[in-house]
């Protein structure tokens, strides 16, 4: 019989015990919820939203205090990370109004804290600076080997030595001069195509066309006929490009979220990975074919890549990224570009008139435009600067800056390695500028 009691007697300890484990267990775990949750909502107060906060939380000891920069909070934890997706940079410019960030503008995008500005004095001192010479680089264009190009290579030697290739065999004036014929042939196919048209068509599909066409010849020697370009190999390079814009241009959370990053939820870099096995293929084959020829038949940029010697000469991966690059950034942008000119034509039929008569008087309605008499032209070329002010492409990717160091902004805002800099809002408000009237 006692030994029954003392059994009964530690069965009921061990219960009580079990039930007061969990009783703290679940008391401590509330506590811990709590707690996060008050951090978070302390840093979320801070202007500029969460990130800004966690921020000054850390460095408030080695950072001078200075006034903070005016801008939303966004919400806990993700910031302002609505205000990236759609038109972001007229999101972005009707924040700063309505803060009345005439100058800079901070904001956080989850861990990422941003600064943009709209005043274009506080704009070029960010990009004549060097400690802005890097880019940040979104997990994305990460993937498609961006990173080993010339657009988002990290400042240093490397990146040095891609420029220089690039501005003395691509664009150096002998090379411009001698592709001028293909780019006449590609405007006369594309004027044609145009002519031939009975019915509404979308001006950016031929746009975007002899934009590729154009960097295939000046990359690859490669030419397509326009009117004739449904073939397997000019399919597949427009789906690859087609991919890689939308690709880089999707809102990622796992760029500003860390803890996201490893679950891929978007399947963001699953695609990627995809694409660039597409892509490998593709300019493998090309660079492949080159090499087994014999004689120089072309003189074109791969040409120039695979004559390079040390210290100058590419890795084949390091080739690939490069010849990639040139082939994606300037296909878009281009016809984006002039699309936006064809746009802005139409809705001033008086601009567009002047335009139509600088080209009767510098060239004459039986001659065909060339390079030479574009630099006659002064008023079509204040046109062309006047669009990519008012739609610069890229808007908010192609003008941002990652710090490389510590450094001040606008004679009194710290900015500190992992901050990032956008330099462009809503392009079409008005810069400073002297009127003067106009002659004739």
């Amino acid at each position: 019989m006692k030994t029954d009691v003392e059994s009964l007697w530690v069965f009921a300890l061990a219960f009580k015990f079990k039930s007061l484990f969990s009783t703290n267990f679940a008391c401590f775990t509330l506590l811990l919820v709590l707690t996060w949750l008050a951090i978070n909502f302390i840093f979320w107060a801070h202007p500029g939203g969460p990130a800004w906060g966690k921020h000054k939380w850390r460095k408030f000891i080695s950072i001078p205090i200075n006034k903070p920069i005016p801008g939303p909070k966004g919400a806990p934890i993700i910031g302002s990370m609505k205000l990236m997706m759609g038109l972001a940079h007229h999101k972005i410019a009707a924040m700063a109004q309505s803060f009345q960030a005439k100058r800079l503008m901070a904001f956080s995008l989850g861990e990422t804290r941003v600064i943009v500005t709209c005043n274009p004095d506080v704009a070029k001192e960010i990009l004549n600076s060097s400690s802005f010479a890097d880019r940040p680089v979104k997990e994305s264009a990460y993937c498609l080997m961006f990173n080993r190009a010339i657009g988002f290579a990290p400042y240093g030697v490397y990146w040095r030595t891609l420029r220089r290739i690039a501005a003395t065999h691509l664009f150096c004036p002998k090379q411009i001069k001698a592709s001028e014929t293909q780019r006449l042939e590609i405007a006369n196919q594309m004027v044609a195509i145009f002519r031939a048209r009975k019915s509404d068509f979308h001006v950016r599909d031929s746009l975007k066309l002899a934009s590729l066409n154009n960097m295939m010849c000046s990359v690859f020697g490669l030419k397509y006929k326009m009117d004739s370009y449904n073939t397997s190999e000019m399919d597949e390079l427009r789906e690859l490009v087609d991919e890689g814009y939308e690709l880089l241009g999707t809102l990622n959370w796992s760029d500003h979220l860390p803890w996201f990053a490893e679950f891929d939820v978007q399947k963001i870099r699953f695609r990627c990975f995809k694409l660039v096995a597409r892509v490998n293929r593709f300019l493998r084959r090309i660079i492949d074919e080159r090499k087994a020829e014999t004689a120089m038949l072309h003189r074109d940029f791969l040409d120039v890549l695979l004559s390079l010697q040390e210290p100058d000469r590419l890795s084949d991966s390091d080739m690939l990224a490069v010849l990639w690059e040139m082939i994606f950034r300037g296909t878009d942008t281009v016809a984006i570009l002039i699309e936006w000119i064809l746009a802005r034509m139409v809705l001033h039929p008086n601009v567009q008139e002047r335009v139509h008569d600088e080209l009767d008087k510098v060239v004459g309605r039986s001659s065909e435009v060339t390079e030479s008499s574009i630099t006659q032209m002064v008023y079509l070329a204040a046109v062309v600067k006047e669009v990519l002010r008012l739609h610069p492409p890229g808007p908010l990717l192609s003008w941002a800056r990652l710090a490389i160091k510590d450094s001040i902004v606008d004679g009194q805002n710290h900015v500190d390695l992992s901050e990032v800099l956008g330099l462009s809002c809503e392009m079409a408000s008005p810069l400073k500028v002297k009127v003067r009237p106009r002659r004739g």
